[in-house]
């Protein structure tokens, strides 16, 4: 019997690590097991590296909640983020790397090779590179009582289990990228009206062609331009929605919000060590100048790695680096990529 138990109590319980050596010095480090971290770790290990990943949650990052991934190629017909997450961690497992879910990594020492990784519970692990890939958190809205509904009528992902509790209602899909899009046109299917809330003037900025005509063409999908979720009503759970536009106020009986609003990188276990961009994403490679490196005392005759960050072999990929494309695809190309700069690395 496990009482309120913490992330890393159960993976324990279940069986999901395996005997993980922390006295290791692994030649890689990944810390994340989203598309890009999975993808780092599949080519590093596939080329004899002794990888890690650290996973905080369980693999596929925010890609790992979609319902549906359609613009990814080879899958003609879409794959779900937890399919294309659970084929990747196969995929890394077969070639020999660990993977540690609810590893949640809570600080980085760099100050010396190999570098320290800690680790829910006090423990360390060692590595001679690493590559974050921490990926990005879901940004929240400033709703007085939003966590009362969590899970209790408003969620993050839009997956047939959120499609059968709300199967035949009508709800809210709040947010104007590609996520909220992909949410939508799921919803769609398996309820009798959905609410898409955007606060901009239109989709063309932030979504993709292809999923604004499916919108358009889909006729239990209203889109509300100018629109802003104002309050949530209900006890247990949600019960009723308030939303505001330039010219009035209106209350539905909607029971489900699905809240696909962006994501602020996760980079606060990281400290300063890092240099940041300023939304707080990791800058790589070209976008380091040299008399910021010289501050943050480079060590190294070379400039960084396009992948590299103001720390020598230290890598940052997918949706946490800056300027990085938000895009699964561009992702996993990122992860790959990395690998072929941290055998430049470890010839340091």
């Amino acid at each position: 019997m496990l009482r309120n138990p913490e992330n890393e109590d159960i993976a324990e319980c279940l069986g999901m690590n395996p005997a993980i050596d922390y006295d290791l010095v692994r030649d890689l480090i990944v810390i994340g097991a989203g598309p890009a971290g999975l993808a780092a770790a599949v080519y590093a290990a596939s080329e004899g590296l002794r990888v890690l990943v650290l996973e905080t949650m369980g693999p596929g990052g925010q890609a790992g909640a979609s319902s549906k991934i359609e613009n990814y190629l080879g899958f003609p017909t879409g794959i779900s983020g937890r399919a294309l997450a659970g084929r990747a961690l196969v995929q890394a497992q077969k070639f020999g790397a660990d993977v540690l879910v609810a590893g949640c990594a809570e600080r980085l020492n760099a100050d010396r090779r190999p570098y320290t990784v800690g680790i829910c519970g006090e423990r360390t692990v060692l590595g001679r590179t690493i590559i974050i890939a921490s990926g990005a958190e879901y940004r929240t809205l400033p709703l007085e009582n939003l966590d009362q509904f969590l899970g209790a009528g408003v969620y993050y992902a839009a997956t047939h289990l959120e499609a059968q509790l709300c199967k035949g209602e009508e709800v809210c899909v709040v947010g104007g990228g590609n996520s909220a899009g992909q949410a939508a046109v799921f919803l769609a299917g398996h309820c009798s009206r959905v609410h898409v809330l955007v606060r901009g003037s239109g989709l063309a900025e932030s979504m993709s062609q292809y999923l604004i005509r499916r919108i358009e063409d889909t006729p239990n999908i209203s889109l509300r331009t100018r629109t802003e979720l104002t309050t949530l009503h209900g006890d247990t759970h949600l019960q009723r929605v308030s939303w505001r536009t330039r010219d009035d106020h209106a209350t539905r009986d909607v029971r489900h919000v699905f809240l696909m609003t962006g994501a602020v990188p996760n980079t606060r276990w990281l400290g300063e060590c890092l240099l940041v961009d300023s939304r707080g994403f990791l800058r790589t490679g070209p976008d380091l100048r040299s008399e910021e490196l010289a501050a943050h005392q480079w060590p190294l005759a070379r400039p960084p790695y396009f992948l590299e960050t103001s720390i020598p072999g230290v890598f940052a990929v997918g949706d946490v680096r800056s300027g990085s494309m938000k895009r699964v695809a561009a992702a996993v190309g990122e992860g790959s990529a990395c690998v072929s700069f941290v055998h430049s690395a470890l010839r340091d």
